[in-house]
């Protein structure tokens, strides 16, 4: 795979002023992963999501699954997934046996078709927080209902203080290309602050562990911004990471979501902005200092949030595949699915999840069908992410000139600086990147723009 490099920009520009912007973090949802936002789905269209699993699937379409490992340690104060710190092995026991069931429901129905999956996903929560036994008899589960050699991707997601070699060997014996560390942070203050469950003396050994074992690819986590994090702190954490020399690394800026503990604590003290938590600009600031160093370093920048060492080849078919329409299966509490153009997600609540998979029933929750037009909107926005997106992809898939569906935004940043407008691409430069998700919104339907509040 090509990684096409994006060019940085010194100093990092900010949006103009006449568009709002409040450099503060506060609650909310900055991060987009998907259109039409989450929000807008509903429970009254979860016939279009069965709809949707009873047809077959569109010819060239990719598969993936993705499983959902709902348990952790601790839960970090700046979490906004579904996760349980306090499940028995009997009840995880149940869970995992649910999620086979799921799949089992799934296989049978004509969106599966003839297809295997392309890729497979284990996120959390905490994938590395089950026993090795428990991840070895879910796998060997899943791949007698549908078999993965044809897969070219298994993503796993770790948490460095549930690592042993043992357990590292099993997940790799499972199949796993992609080991994915959540490190974060290298200070045992912040991440003491900031509620992770590992400290610091476990990232280096986990790391060596997997780095003798032999995964294909390695990625790091890293967090700008957390609560407590200073200036020093962030060059400490980019300096160790380029020492560690992983295949990849993902940096996210931190944001503060509704159904965080931070923002409990805000709402009890009556706090608009999120304590100890970096302003934007701050922390674009540091994901622009982190990308340089990288770029010194052998690494190319290759979307808003990650960096690729040069010698390895480090797809991640997960984020591109469905970036660009693919099927995937969400398996367990509170996922997320695509089938057949049609988003719909599980059922958020453990006991019900399990309790409608015990007695046969798929667990959906609300759904999603984007029209035409919101289709090209999804991928437009999320192939951004990546820093250069092809008219003709969207011509041939499409029949759409984006340059023309977009033309009012697309001028607006390419004389806010932000993007050039090329005979072939349209790229975004650095200093748009490392604010993408907030530019986004300028490709949205009004309707969209305000979203309700979750």
């Amino acid at each position: 795979m090509t990684v096409e490099p994006i060019s940085p920009a010194e100093p990092v520009k900010d949006i103009p002023a006449d568009i709002p912007a409040d450099e503060e973090t506060r609650a909310g949802n900055y991060f987009v992963s998907n259109y039409p936002p989450y929000a807008f789905w509903s429970q009254s269209r979860v016939d279009e999501a069965n709809a949707a699993i009873d047809r077959a699937p569109a010819p060239g379409t990719p598969l993936g699954i993705y499983v959902h490992i709902p348990f952790c340690r601790k839960r970090c104060h700046f979490c906004y997934f579904k996760v349980y710190t306090d499940k028995n092995s009997t009840e995880v026991e149940s869970y995992l046996d649910a999620a086979v069931q799921e799949l089992s429901i799934y296989v049978q129905k004509p969106f599966i078709g003839a297809r295997k999956p392309t890729f497979i996903y284990f996120g959390g929560g905490t994938p590395s927080y089950i026993s090795s036994s428990q991840l070895t008899r879910l796998v060997d589960r899943m791949k007698a209902l549908l078999p993965w050699d044809e897969a070219k991707e298994v993503a796993f997601e770790c948490e460095p203080g549930t690592l042993t070699q043992g357990k590292l060997q099993a997940i790799k014996d499972l199949g796993v290309t992609r080991l994915s560390l959540g490190i974060e942070n290298f200070n045992d203050e912040i991440l003491l602050a900031n509620g992770r469950a590992h400290a610091s003396k476990e990232i280096g050994r986990a790391y060596d562990f997997a780095r003798s074992i032999g995964f294909p690819q390695i990625n790091i986590d890293l967090i700008a911004g957390m609560v407590g994090e200073t200036e020093e702190n962030w060059r400490d954490c980019v300096a160790r990471t380029i020492e560690m020399q992983p295949d990849s690394v993902t940096i996210y800026q931190m944001e503060v979501p509704y159904n965080t503990t931070i923002f409990k604590e805000m709402k009890v003290f009556g706090q608009s902005v999120a304590p100890g938590v970096a302003s934007w600009k701050t922390k674009r600031g540091w994901v622009e200092y982190a990308f340089a160093e990288m770029e010194k370093n052998g690494y190319t920048v290759a979307s808003a949030y990650t960096a690729v060492k040069n010698t390895s080849p480090a797809p991640f078919l997960y984020r591109d595949l469905l970036w660009r329409g693919a099927d995937m299966v969400g398996l367990g509490v509170a996922s997320f699915s695509h089938v057949n153009g049609t988003h719909y997600q599980n059922d958020h609540e453990f006991e019900s999840y399990c309790a409608k998979l015990g007695e046969g029933k798929l667990p959906l929750f609300r759904a999603l069908t984007p029209n035409a037009d919101e289709r090209v909107i999804r991928e437009f926005v999320l192939q951004m992410k990546l820093g250069c997106v092809r008219q003709a992809y969207f011509a041939d898939k499409f029949g759409v000139d984006v340059e023309r569906r977009f033309k009012a935004p697309l001028h607006r940043l390419r004389d806010w600086g932000f993007l050039t407008i090329g005979p072939d691409s349209l790229r975004l430069n650095r200093d748009g990147l490392l604010q993408v998700d907030k530019l986004l919104h300028e490709f949205f339907l009004p309707e969209h723009r305000q979203l309700p509040r979750a």
